[in-house]
C-alpha cells in the first residue's frame, strides 16, 4: 500500500511540474484541461483535441459538463502518430471527416467510463481478480460506447507489480500521469490509442461465414431468407443488443429446417428470439440470475427464454453457451455463440 502511495504522490508532483496549465484541475472540466493542454508551450491532447473537435458535438459537452463524473484514458500526441502511422495518413484523416464521424464516435467514447475511478481504484480492483497460472489479472470495464475494455495488470509478491505495467486493452498506462484530476472527474494518460470493434453484428456474421474456416453459414442464410426487419436489426449501428448466435452444427441437427427457413414468419420468430434487446455481456449475467441460478428475459420477439447458471455451465433455455466463444464485440451489441437453436414454446 505505501509504494501506491508514494507512486501517487510522485506522479502528482510531476503533473504539477510538466503541466502547469492542469494545476487548478479542481476548477477546470476535463474539456477545460485538455484544450489547455493542446495550448501549452510543450503541447500535449492537440490530437485528442481534434479528434474531440470533430466528433458530434455532444462528446465536447459531456467532457464539458461540470456536473459529469467521468474517467478518460487520454492517448498522447505520439499515441495518434502511432496509429496514423499504423493506419496511413490518408485512412487516419478519413476518420476525422464528416463521413467519418460515427467511427470516430465510437473511438472517443470507448476511452470514457462513467464516473471518476482514480488509479488507487483500479489497482485495488485488480489486485481482487483472480490471478491466472502467469498471474496476469484483467477486468472488463464498459465504456461510453457501449463496450467493453479490458484493464489488466500482473501480480507480484507483494500485490500488483506496477514495474510490469498496468494495461488499458493494447494500451499502456502513462504511470506518471494517472490522477489528473478536473472538477468533473480524472484523465489517466495512455500510450496508445484503443479501438474497439467497429463492425456490426451483421458485419461479423458476414466475415464469418466467408471465412477460411467459415461459420454462421446457416445463421446468414436464415437470415437472409428472414424478414428484412432481422437484418436491419444486426446492421444498425444505433441498436445495441445480444445475439445468442447457433454454430452451423446446431442448425444441422434441427428437425425439418428447411421447412422452417421457407416459412418467413415462423423464421423470423426463431431468429429473433436469439436476440435480447440491450448489450448484455457474460460477466453481467450472474447479476440478472436468482438465488437458484435462473432468470428468464424478454426476447426480441416478444418471449421469455430462460437463462440459468450452475457448476455445469451457462445455458439459455435448451442451448449451452459456449464459454470460449462468448462476449465477441461488436459496433451495435455483442454476440455469444450457442450450440443448438432454441424455439420459442408458442
Amino acid at each position: 500500500m505505501s509504494h501506491r502511495i508514494a507512486l501517487a504522490v510522485i506522479a502528482l508532483l510531476a503533473l504539477l511540474v510538466a503541466l502547469p496549465a492542469m494545476a487548478d484541475g479542481h476548477e477546470s472540466t476535463i474539456a477545460d484541461i485538455v484544450v489547455a493542454s493542446a495550448a501549452a508551450e510543450e503541447a500535449e491532447f492537440a490530437t485528442l483535441l481534434a479528434a474531440v473537435s470533430a466528433a458530434d458535438p455532444a462528446i465536447l459537452t459531456t467532457l464539458a459538463d461540470p456536473e459529469a463524473e467521468l474517467t478518460v484514458f487520454a492517448p498522447t500526441d505520439a499515441a495518434f502518430a502511432a496509429l496514423a502511422e499504423a493506419l496511413g495518413e490518408e485512412a487516419f484523416g478519413e476518420i476525422l471527416t464528416e463521413e467519418g464521424t460515427p467511427r470516430l464516435n465510437e473511438i472517443l467514447l470507448y476511452h470514457v467510463l462513467a464516473g471518476a475511478i482514480g488509479s488507487a481504484d483500479v489497482v485495488g480492483a485488480l489486485e481482487s481478480a483472480m490471478a491466472d497460472d502467469m498471474g496476469h489479472v484483467s477486468l472488463p470495464v464498459g465504456t461510453l460506447s457501449g463496450q467493453t475494455l479490458e484493464v489488466s495488470g500482473t501480480m507480484g509478491e507483494d500485490g500488483l507489480d506496477l514495474s510490469a505495467g498496468i494495461q488499458i486493452d493494447e494500451a499502456g498506462l502513462v504511470l506518471e500521469m494517472v490522477d489528473i484530476s478536473a472538477s468533473n472527474g480524472v484523465i489517466h494518460v495512455i500510450d496508445a490509442v484503443i479501438v474497439p470493434e467497429l463492425r456490426s453484428i451483421a458485419e461479423i456474421v458476414v466475415e464469418a461465414a466467408g471465412a477460411e474456416s467459415p461459420q454462421f453459414t446457416t445463421l446468414l442464410a436464415a437470415v437472409q431468407a428472414a424478414d428484412p426487419a432481422v437484418l436491419e436489426l444486426l446492421a444498425d449501428p444505433g441498436a445495441a443488443v445480444t445475439v445468442f448466435a447457433p454454430i452451423d452444427a446446431a442448425f444441422a441437427a434441427v428437425e425439418n429446417l428447411d421447412d422452417i427457413i421457407a416459412d418467413t414468419a415462423l423464421l423470423t420468430a426463431v431468429l429473433q428470439y436469439h436476440v435480447l434487446p440491450g448489450t448484455v455481456y457474460s460477466f453481467q449475467l450472474g447479476g440478472i440470475v436468482d438465488d437458484m441460478g435462473m432468470a428468464a428475459i424478454s426476447m426480441a420477439n416478444g418471449s421469455e427464454a430462460s437463462i440459468s447458471i450452475s457448476d455445469a455451465g451457462v445455458m439459455i433455455d435448451n442451448a449451452n453457451i459456449l464459454l470460449d466463444l462468448v462476449d465477441i464485440p461488436a459496433s451495435n451489441g455483442v454476440i455469444h455463440v450457442i450450440d443448438a437453436v432454441i424455439v420459442p414454446s408458442e
